[in-house]
């Protein structure tokens, strides 16, 4: 029965309070200061932009998550889109909120030092040690100017630690009503570690063994009912393995569903992709026939041509007769792969036992294993194929277009189409859907872009052989009919005006989103990178002893500089802490084998628990490597040395600025991290410095630049002529 009066009872942990407005004031405070572009702000703010003017876009160095983080911040600030992102260090207008743009990383970065507060605690430590902890990460300069700013670090960190938090919490309720909700929280919270950056799998990796560690010793309770361990292993199954996997799908999902127009990073794409998106390839596609037939006039592209597209191509220009080598050739005509849009990238697919070069009616379409015949639409050779050496390949055949020079050199222009992944329930040939082989029927070769340039002779396109199928690696010998119409004229004038004034048929055609989403990720994990290392990446041992710093920020005037390097105390301590667990595990292995057993079993299977996350966090940063494609710098040793994969910030000096107006060279002898109202001096009479460290990007973020959506020049980061630093955001 209700009584009165009504009181309530609660219990607040003031230390935990002081920790968490110390995070918000060193992260929050003054966040504007400087205004102006920052480091990688130069490289996400460009997404942030295209973003705004849903223009797709795709970027190397991971998932969308945390560009649509980003994005979302600038939105709830009323950024528009219209800033160029061209270099570090140009002012924002005074239009532009810096404050929005930089709020959710920084607030999640705030947030991080009262979570490990909370998980020191869920670990079982005591309150001293949670508070050292946390006054540890509170006070490390590279987490904190890593929170300042438009970055992804902050965002990474706090999802991992969240995880891991909300996992702990669950495990330790074990008579809790609600404690399926942290169990939830957990997983969604990994899935956000994996689509902020794929560093976030070692984190999920790691919590998963954990979870099946402890479900494996649930399985064995037997105090605990078949029907409960049943539910329970349903429920940690759900949680954190299907609801991540949902999950990262929906930060595709999302991130499709925004960007729905043509942008600058379309031909990265195959052209199915590039059709479904607004303006682009669709404005030349839309309306096309769906299935090729005979007499259709096609264009086809090479599904190996990345990431500049090509087409199969033709011209009235014959190979020589001799090539430099001494190597004879047939001297017919040239069959090449032409990477820009051209009238000769027309080719007509004609029935062999038909004359007629237009479609009838009704439309004969081509199926799966049909022998067909292609016909250059502007020089009405046939494309053939025979046992001669090509140009640039001597071990493959020569493809060209066939002229009848009467020295007993037949015609052998026939070619069978194969589908490798038709539909089950068509095998027709589709525009833009289908990807087809095209073999040749006389010596079983197969169409195929070489990828190798031909000399002068050969106006520098690219080569076209024929290969044998059992030499020829599949993913190289797709091509895709991207421009299709149906053929109307027979004679050859009328087909040239033809060709330059296409006509279309209205088809309405989509691709799925599981299409879209699985080669979005093929890309994300294939797109080629240099393979050369940068002179100024670091190697791990930099990252112990902190003899390399990232240069964020110079003043053109005041020379006023932010700079990404370690406290010395937080990284002394993280070090230290790692070398003496190594040390006393080691002593109390030995010490246990001789039946000594210095702390009790509890204490023991604590100890080994909290050694193997130490020493997961501390591989994942050697073994993240290849995901990121990097060398760099660790965040902070103690990030790594408390939990597993923290963020890893861009190779240590690499493509730092330093404005060429200033005529003041760096500082030498100290450097001045401005952190709101924390100015933090960090000598470097302690720690080497080189003047190198400060080399500049430049005015020009990219050398090459297109118009876009935006109303202005966008960068092209993952153009081949941009800096390798802009490529991968350093």
């Amino acid at each position: 029965m209700l009584q009165f009066p009504l009181v309530v009872t609660t219990q607040v942990d003031l230390v935990l309070v002081l920790v968490s407005l110390l995070a918000l004031w060193t992260r929050l405070s003054h966040l504007s200061y400087p205004n102006a572009v920052v480091f990688d702000e130069v490289y996400y703010g460009q997404f942030v932009s295209l973003y705004m003017k849903r223009v797709f876009f795709i970027d190397e160095s991971g998932p969308p998550l945390g560009h649509t983080i980003l994005a979302l911040g600038a939105y709830l600030g009323g950024f528009d889109g219209n800033f160029v992102w061209n270099r570090i260090g140009a002012e924002y207008p005074s239009s532009l909120s810096v404050w929005s743009l930089r709020f959710l990383p920084a607030l999640c970065g705030a947030l991080c030092v009262p979570l490990v507060y909370l998980l020191t605690l869920e670990l079982k430590f005591s309150h001293l040690s949670a508070l050292g902890a946390s006054a540890l990460l509170l006070l490390d300069n590279s987490l904190i100017v890593q929170s300042r700013f438009m970055l992804l670090e902050s965002l990474l960190i706090f999802f991992v630690l969240l995880a891991f938090f909300s996992y702990l919490r669950f495990h330790n309720s074990s008579h809790s009503c609600f404690r399926y909700c942290w169990l939830l929280l957990s997983g969604a919270s990994c899935a956000a570690a994996v689509g902020v950056k794929y560093m976030g799998v070692f984190s999920y990796l790691l919590l998963v063994g954990v979870a099946s560690l402890h479900t494996w010793r649930l399985i064995g309770d037997r105090a605990v009912s078949h029907l409960s361990v049943c539910v329970q292993c349903v429920c940690r199954i759900v949680c954190l393995l299907v609801v991540p996997v949902l999950l990262y799908v929906f930060w595709f999902y999302v991130h499709l569903t925004l960007l729905d127009r043509s942008g600058p990073h379309d031909q990265l794409m195959s052209p199915a992709f590039q059709a479904s998106l607004e303006g682009g390839l669709s404005r030349i596609t839309l309306g096309q026939p769906l299935e090729v037939a005979y007499g259709s006039q096609v264009t086809l592209r090479s599904s190996v041509s990345q990431p500049m597209p090509c087409w199969l191509h033709s011209h009235k220009a014959n190979y020589p007769i001799r090539y430099e080598n001494g190597r004879g050739s047939s001297h017919q005509q040239q069959v090449t792969c032409y990477p820009f849009k051209d009238v000769n990238n027309w080719w007509i697919i004609k029935d062999p036992d038909r004359q007629e070069l237009v479609v009838g009616s009704p439309p004969r379409p081509v199926r799966h294993g049909d022998v067909i015949q292609l016909v250059h639409g502007m020089t009405s050779r046939f494309l053939n194929s025979h046992d001669v050496a090509a140009p640039m390949s001597p071990h493959s055949q020569e493809v060209s277009g066939y002229i009848d020079f009467n020295v007993s050199m037949a015609a052998q222009n026939l070619w069978r189409v194969n589908i490798p992944h038709r539909e089950a329930e068509s095998e027709s040939w589709k525009t833009i859907l289908s990807e087809v082989w095209l073999v040749h029927v006389n010596t079983s070769a197969v169409l195929k872009l070489s990828g190798v340039s031909l000399p002068d002779w050969g106006f520098r396109q690219l080569e076209v052989v024929g290969e044998k199928l059992f030499k020829a690696h599949s993913s190289s010998l797709g091509w895709t009919v991207e421009e299709h119409r149906y053929g109307t004229s027979q004679e050859q004038k009328e087909r040239e005006a033809e060709l330059h004034s296409p006509t279309h048929i209205d088809v309405e055609r989509k691709i799925s989103f599981w299409a879209k989403f699985l080669e979005l990720q093929w890309k994300m994990l294939t797109v080629k990178q240099e393979d050369s290392e940068h002179k100024y990446s670091s190697s791990p041992l930099e990252w112990v002893t902190m003899e390399t710093n990232i240069a964020y920020w110079l003043h053109a005037s005041t020379n006023a500089q932010i700079h990404l390097i370690g406290n010395p105390v937080s990284w002394g301590v993280a070090i230290l802490s790692l070398l003496s667990y190594q040390l006393l595990a080691a002593i109390y292995l030995v010490r246990r084998r001789r039946g000594f057993k210095d702390i009790p079993d509890s204490v023991w299977a604590q100890y080994c628990v909290c050694g193997v996350c130490v020493c997961w966090g501390l591989g994942s940063e050697f073994c993240s490597l290849p995901v990121d494609g990097e060398d760099s710098l660790p965040v902070s040793l103690l990030a790594g040395s408390l939990l597993p994969a923290s963020a890893k910030p861009r190779p240590a000096g690499a493509c730092t600025h330093s404005p060429a107006q200033s005529d003041t060279p760096p500082c030498a002898v100290r450097v001045r991290v401005d952190c709101a109202d924390v100015r933090l001096l960090v000598l470097l009479d302690l720690l080497p410095f080189d003047l190198r460290h400060t080399g500049a990007i430049g005015q020009s973020a990219a050398s090459t630049q297109v118009e876009g959506l935006l109303g202005h020049p966008v960068p092209l980061p993952l153009d081949r002529h941009t800096p390798q630093c802009m490529k991968r955001g350093v």
